[in-house]
């Protein structure tokens, strides 16, 4: 398992090679991206803040839920940035391996959408006209 709470770019190929495994058929990934627009509005760039230790504590207990609902997973690699990003930077990135896809593709969606409900990071979203903070639910 590789948790990480970082202020650097997401190298994406270190993640999904932290993924790889041996015993596994599938590794599975989400890497989420800064778009360019929010409900309507141009989006400028991205503020994402934390509360570090609680973050990188929440960030562990979702990912060892998955291996409790998905004993075959193999590894399991989550990565989240903060601070400022602009438009294409990764802000998120999910990787889990198991022998079989359907429980890759499973683990990975649990992760991501769990962690967007319980992990204390904040988003702010900077527009052409005015700022926002953003709820943390998908």
């Amino acid at each position: 398992m590789h948790i990480d709470l970082t202020d650097q770019p997401i190298d994406i190929t270190n993640a999904l090679q932290l993924a790889e495994d041996d015993g596994a058929g599938a590794v599975n990934s989400f890497i989420g991206t800064v778009r360019n627009q929010s409900t309507g509005r141009r989006v400028v760039r991205l503020d994402y803040e934390a509360y570090d230790s609680m973050a990188l504590h929440q960030l562990r207990k979702v990912a060892e839920q998955a291996q409790e609902k998905w004993p075959m997973l193999r590894q399991v690699v989550v990565i989240h940035r903060k601070g400022t990003l602009y438009i294409g930077d990764v802000a998120v990135i999910v990787a889990v391996s198991t022998p079989h896809r359907a429980e890759s593709f499973a683990a990975c969606q649990y992760i991501i959408d769990t962690l967007k409900q319980v992990v204390p990071i904040w988003k702010k979203e900077f527009y052409e006209d005015g700022t926002t903070w953003v709820a943390a639910h998908p």
